[in-house]
């Protein structure tokens, strides 16, 4: 089997308006999905760090800023093989099937 060549199933898609909506939203949600631990982690981190300041009176800005990058940090080390194991999975799904797209 040459490149270009289809299988006998396999039949191309034409690219309709649904459809182009139905890969935005897929896109869309991958990255929800990739940077949900990020946010979550960063939300947390902030809600943490202002109630400490707010019991403790102070009010420095490397106080709020410091454990939020540590946190960011620490999300991206262990979040980051998952991470990349989506985004490849997707990229490989969407890529794998641009020559169906093509027409």
């Amino acid at each position: 089997m040459g490149p270009g060549d289809w299988l006998v199933n396999e039949r191309p898609l034409f690219v309709t308006p649904e459809f182009a909506i139905q890969l935005v939203r897929e896109c869309m949600m991958m990255m929800f999905w990739l940077s949900a631990p990020f946010l979550i982690a960063g939300f947390v981190t902030g809600i943490i760090t202002s109630l400490i300041q707010i019991v403790t009176s102070i009010q420095d800005a490397a106080f709020s800023t410091v454990p939020r990058l540590a946190v960011f940090l620490l999300v991206a080390t262990i979040a980051m093989p998952w991470v990349l194991q989506k985004a490849m999975g997707y990229a490989a799904s969407i890529l794998g099937n641009l020559s169906r797209y093509a027409g």
